[in-house]
């Protein structure tokens, strides 16, 4: 019972973490028209988070692989939650990006963290649904943060919103605190046969790692891109005020939550019918991406009544995708250094995220016409299926078998 109740605060703290880092996208063009920067200067400032986010992902996987999940998540929910909170207090580029590099390096330690929570807490066959939930909370995030940001916004201004939703948050650390067990003795990484960094390189060439790596590239590309843009994009290009544009996007959002939970869970059912995990997680992951390409309609349409559904088509396939990739790269990975593996994945993740930010302000230009970088944001998740398909189950499961004898061979 007690994992499933820790679990719960693991959602709770990864919707946090994403409601706190998509602040920016909601007030992105206040932010604009009182500072008058232009689209690439907002790209930068969007990007920025993911730069110390992605860099540290392997720092946190490693520190967490040693020292567990308590004390490090505690201080950096508590270092991003006055990182975030501070944004609001910004009266200029250097200081809205200081703030933005130091959310990047506190909320670095909340993925690494709750996926190894779930890694060792959960069989790899049950972990389809507890995935389900921590998706949930990477998608509710936004879809909670846009309700409630856009109405913040909307009556008290954009500093307000950052102000209360980071210093609120800190609320999050009392049950924190009192309800996960202290880790025990710190774990000695072993170093007298291969060093860590040696073992993960060794697998990289592999086909089966090369299309994980490619996946959430790719697909993590897209995702952020709806993250960071697609608030603008509403209000740039469809004419939606602020309320109007926070209900067009937090249903889809709502929706891919509950088709993250879903499609878990299905995935779950039918691994142990079959007793064929890989096989059924890539089924499940190329659906997903195939769904997520529908996206592309936005660039045919004008008529802004067809925004929300198609929106809401390619979040929920996102959600059934997103979550049975992250349940397959915790089975590749052994148990002992899942810390260091998902933080290299989400090393590759949150490179996406610093470059669709960054690339989208650039497509824009002085125009603001969002057709080419829509193109390139659904193009993304069809090339994810193309590597998922291609490669298929019996090159990933050589590739696990291959890594847990690496991994076994260096601790031995």
């Amino acid at each position: 019972m007690r994992r499933w109740v820790v679990l719960a605060l693991v959602f709770a703290g990864i919707l946090i973490s994403y409601l706190d880092r998509g602040n920016l996208s909601l007030a992105a063009v206040p932010v604009m028209r009182e500072f008058g920067y232009s689209s690439v200067q907002v790209g930068v400032l969007l990007s920025c988070f993911f730069w110390t986010y992605g860099l540290l992902q392997v720092p946190s996987g490693i520190a967490i692989d040693r020292f567990g999940i308590k004390r490090i998540y505690a201080s950096a929910f508590f270092v991003w939650s006055l990182a975030s909170a501070s944004v609001g207090l910004s009266r200029g580029f250097s200081t809205f990006l200081a703030a933005r590099l130091l959310l990047g390096v506190a909320e670095s330690v909340a993925p690494i963290a709750s996926l190894s929570y779930i890694r060792q807490n959960f069989t790899a066959k049950d972990q389809g649904l507890p995935m389900g939930i921590y998706i949930a909370g990477t998608t509710l995030g936004p879809a909670v943060g846009t309700l409630l940001g856009t109405n913040i916004l909307n009556s008290l201004g954009w500093r307000s919103l950052f102000i209360t939703t980071g210093l609120g948050a800190l609320l999050w650390l009392v049950p924190w605190l009192l309800l996960v067990p202290d880790a025990g003795a710190p774990v000695q990484l072993e170093t007298k046969s291969k060093p860590v960094s040696r073992e993960l390189l060794s697998t990289l060439g592999q086909p089966g790692a090369l299309m994980m790596s490619a996946f959430v590239f790719l697909y993590s590309y897209y995702w952020y891109f709806v993250l960071t843009w697609v608030p603008s994009y509403l209000v740039l290009v469809h004419k939606f005020n602020t309320l109007e544009m926070g209900s067009v996007l937090s249903v889809p959002l709502f929706g891919m939550a509950i088709c993250a939970v879903a499609g878990g869970a299905a995935a779950d059912f039918l691994i142990r019918c079959t007793n064929q995990g890989i096989r059924v997680r890539i089924w499940f992951m190329c659906v997903g991406m195939i769904g997520c390409g529908s996206i592309l309609l936005l660039t045919a349409v004008s008529d802004r009544r067809f925004v929300m559904p198609i929106l809401f088509v390619s979040a929920c396939s996102a959600g059934i995708g997103n979550t049975n990739y992250w349940s397959l790269a915790q089975i590749l990975s052994p148990a002992e250094m899942v810390g260091r593996s998902i933080g290299y994945l989400n090393t590759l993740a949150q490179a996406a995220g610093a470059t669709a930010p960054l690339l989208t302000g650039f497509l824009l230009g002085h125009s603001q016409r969002f057709g080419v970088a829509l193109m390139v944001a659904g193009i993304c998740p069809l090339a994810a299926a193309l590597c998922a398909g291609a490669v298929g189950a019996g090159r990933l499961e050589v590739f696990r078998e291959r890594f847990a004898a690496i991994h076994s061979g260096s601790a031995s």
